[in-house]
């Protein structure tokens, strides 16, 4: 590759056919290749290749190698560039290709074909001279040639003064003017035609100019029009001094990486304005000092760095959210009283408590303006309304409305946010909802509290914690800010279906409103009210097409669902509406083709009429919609036998009525217990044999053969049933003990009683918890009397009058009086004598 005139490149040379893009000497370029031949080159020239020699192709641009080997080879640009592969990347996505990394060596003319498969191998003729980008400045041009030497100082100048107009810092520029020095003058046309935004058809032309003095003139306009054209943009743009310099940036696959230059500016000039309007944004948002000394110290930070490095785009997203963080605005609170109060009352139906509290805290708010946001956590079963009376309680307070769904959230950083030194890290869930609403007074609704998880990324309801506090989350910190942010203008609204999983001391924070179930007079006003309206409007019927009485929804309550909620129940007016919609439509479509065929009213004959409208749904029409009925609200049937009783259990579905069955056989004393029983019921069955054992003789309870211990040759089974569900707690003492009895003196217990409450080893009845729940679920059973612990009598307060009319409550302080009233006629025993006058309410 030597000789007397210099480094010379061999003389045959495979060549690549390229069609996009022109590389010129002195340049790198990036080219994708994906044909037969040049497929071919790669894998047998370059990739086999084993010497320095076999790494140098012929790149000849604007010729386009054909599809496939057999076609004929179009005619080759005769001028091409000399380059060595530096870089081979292979892929089969989405064909196959390879990618190569070329840098550009000299010029050569194609002197010859010698083949043309299975790649294009070539005679070639060398222009340039190979060892130019090695000779130091001082030996380029001699001074013989006057007017060469004259282009090219005019071409230098005109480089430098494009130099002069870019930011040195930045590393491209500062290499470019590195090189810009050290590089011979008669390279420069070549290494400035390869930067600059030019079309190929103009780096054909360089490439095409094989003397230096036309290379000169041909690419001299192009560094001139780039000159000129940036110098136009800074007299027509309002560009800041600090970034006056950044206009012009270097093409990506040049001879520097980069991007190319953008003779419109438009990306540029509208980043500096962008961070101009940015900073006015941070000193016209009005955060606290602290917030705003960050904010400027990013800012200063973001002007000094060029938009390549990724910090950029991460500084620059964290102060996009810190202005749009609301840090002073806020809505004004709709304190009419008497406009809240109707409100909610059309809001909702029942839920006095809930509402009576939402006015006490807009009477206070007349009363002092400065009032921190309550922390509010409704409890009750699901479909009672909890969420939509958080959204009703915003409408009426007249402010913003925000949903944080909690359920299954086991990450701390959803809550308080991850910090920035972590790639695609975010804000918390609180910061995010602020940034939503744009106020920082909103209502916050913390959905299913109870069902946060915890993982090795921590536990979010520690997160919680300074969020739900009053006394710190008027400062709260989330990680992404990093700076304190005013919580306590928001109204915080937690839904729970249970308080038991929620850690004490997230409890503890929150001002718990026990939201319980409906009665079924409540049911049927809250149908008619809300559901059956929405129904009829979402499956497009109108109240003159369906009508569904009173009477039908009762039955659709107490025979079709049994919950504490309304969810069943609108999912059947749903089905009813779905059946009466096809009945509507196919009277519609028999109507139109009576109207469509003249003879219709004989032919239609056999078919059925459109029906008379309204449909009014009867029991015998709610039969053939929804069924036969799946529940039965009798519930004497069950008590025909000795040793079955009927208690209250609460779930944190609501309460629900639980038999409990007892049988006992010849044996050895065994008590056996199935129905997936938790530890405490297993005690109360043992405090309960234990208790009948010892008051044996008091109440003559006898064994099978009229023993006087119960147990002596006897094996017990007690039974709750379904076997399927858990159950567990002290509040079934008192119906063991009942079954037990009933078991033991063979006496049945009265079927419209139910019962609850827990039992020591002296016969004592304790309170329980769950009394609203359990007395409801007894209501929607059609049970008539309950036996209560006395301390429990308070309880009795919150229930509605007509739920307390219905039901006989009887309270008692001991296991003799529970008996006493269980049985028709008493039980015998030393209580016996005891009279249970019905309890009448306070309210």
């Amino acid at each position: 590759m030597t000789s007397d005139g210099g480094i010379q490149i061999p003389s045959r040379l495979p060549l690549l056919l390229i069609h996009e893009g022109v590389l010129l000497p002195g340049s790198t370029v990036r080219f994708s290749v994906d044909s037969p031949r040049n497929m071919h080159l790669v894998s047998q020239r370059l990739l086999k290749g084993t010497s320095l020699k076999s790494t140098i192709i012929g790149v000849i641009p604007n010729t386009r190698d054909p599809e496939h080997d057999n076609d004929d080879l179009p005619t080759l640009h005769k001028i091409g560039t000399a380059g060595i592969a530096v870089q081979v990347v292979g892929s089969n996505w989405p064909k196959p290709h390879y990618t190569l990394l070329i840098t550009g060596l000299c010029r050569f003319r194609v002197s010859s074909l010698l083949k043309e498969r299975p790649f294009v191998l070539a005679e070639v003729e060398q222009l340039d001279k190979l060892d130019q980008y090695t000779t130091p400045a001082t030996e380029g041009v001699t001074a013989d040639d006057a007017e060469l030497g004259e282009l090219s100082q005019k071409f230098y100048q005109a480089a430098v003064q494009l130099l002069g107009m870019l930011d040195i810092s930045i590393p491209v520029v500062a290499k470019f003017r590195r090189l810009l020095d050290s590089l011979p003058k008669e390279t420069l046309p070549d290494v400035v035609a390869s930067m600059i935004r030019t079309s190929n058809k103009e780096k054909l032309q360089v490439l095409d100019a094989v003397s230096l003095e036309e290379r000169f003139k041909k690419a001299l306009p192009m560094l001139t029009r780039q000159i000129e054209g940036l110098k136009l943009l800074q007299k027509t743009r309002k560009i800041s001094p600090d970034h006056e310099k950044r206009v012009l940036s270097v093409r990506k696959g040049g001879v520097f990486p980069g991007r190319q230059f953008n003779l419109d500016g438009e990306d540029e000039d509208e980043d500096g304005d962008d961070i101009a309007a940015l900073e006015r944004k941070v000193h016209g948002a009005n955060m606290p000092e602290a917030a705003l000394r960050v904010c400027l110290k990013e800012l200063k930070r973001l002007k000094k760095m060029p938009q390549s490095m990724p910090e950029y785009a991460l500084t620059r997203n964290y102060l996009d959210l810190m202005v749009e963080l609301p840090w002073s605005k806020s809505t004004k609170d709709c304190l009419d009283i008497r406009a809240a109060r109707t409100l909610l009352d059309n809001d909702h139906y029942a839920m006095d408590k809930l509402k009576r509290r939402v006015l006490e805290y807009l009477a206070v708010r007349q009363l002092k303006t400065s009032l921190k946001g309550p922390i509010l956590c409704f409890v009750g079963p699901p479909g009672v309304g909890k969420t939509s009376v958080g959204r009703s309680i915003a409408r009426t307070l007249g402010r913003e409305f925000h949903r944080i769904a909690l359920g299954g959230v086991c990450d701390q950083s959803d809550i308080r946010g991850h910090r920035r030194t972590y790639v695609g890290s975010m804000p918390g869930r609180i910061i995010n909802g602020l940034k939503t609403v744009g106020v920082n007074n909103p209502v916050f609704l913390l959905d299913e509290v109870d069902k946060l998880g915890k993982s090795l990324q921590g536990d979010p309801a520690a997160a919680l914690l300074e969020v739900l506090d009053p006394e710190q989350n008027h400062s709260f910190t989330d990680h992404y800010l990093n700076v304190a942010f005013d919580l306590s203008q928001v109204l915080f609204i937690a839904t729970a279906n249970t308080t038991a999983t929620i850690p004490p001391a997230l409890l503890d924070r929150m001002e718990v409103l026990q939201v319980p179930g409906y009665t079924q007079e409540e049911r049927v006003e809250i149908a008619h009210r809300h559901l059956i309206p929405n129904q009829l409007e979402q499956h497009g019927l109108t109240p003159q097409q369906l009508h569904i009485p009173q009477e039908t929804t009762q039955d659709i309550i107490s025979r079709y669902t049994r919950e504490a909620g309304v969810r069943s129940l609108e999912r059947k007016i749903g089905a009813i509406c779905r059946a009466v919609a096809v009945k509507v439509a196919e009277g519609h479509r028999v109507t139109k083709t009576e109207a469509l065929t003249p003879e219709g009213p004989t032919q239609q004959r056999d078919k059925a009429a459109p029906p008379e409208m309204p449909i009014v749904i009867d029991h015998i029409a709610l039969k053939d919609i929804l069924g036969p009925p799946l529940f039965e609200m009798e519930v004497s049937e069950r008590l025909t036998l000795p040793g079955v009783a009927l208690g209250l259990a609460w779930t944190p579905l609501g309460g629900e009525i639980m038999f409990v069955e007892a049988s006992r056989m010849e044996g050895d004393g065994q008590l056996t217990l199935t129905g997936q029983l938790g530890d405490v019921m297993k005690e109360s069955a043992h405090l309960a044999i234990s208790w009948l054992r010892t008051n044996a003789k008091t109440y003559q309870l006898t064994n099978m053969v009229g023993g006087p211990d119960p147990l002596e040759g006897t094996d017990i089974h007690l039974h709750f049933p379904a076997g399927a569900v858990t159950k567990d707690g002290p509040s079934a003492g008192v119906t063991i003990v009942t079954c037990l009895a009933s078991l033991f003196s063979g006496r049945l217990v009265r079927s419209d009683v139910a019962m609850t409450g827990e039992i020591t080893l002296r016969g004592l009845v304790l309170p329980v918890g769950g009394i609203k729940d359990k007395v409801l679920a007894a209501h929607r059973a059609g049970v008539k009397r309950i036996i209560l612990p006395k301390r429990n009598e308070k309880d009795l307060e919150e229930l509605p009058a007509n739920v307390q009319a219905d039901i006989d409550f009887v309270t008692a302080t001991n296991l003799d009086e529970v008996l006493n009233t269980a049985f028709d006629g008493g039980f015998p025993g030393a209580g016996s004598t005891h009279t249970h006058p019905q309890l009448t309410s306070k309210l």
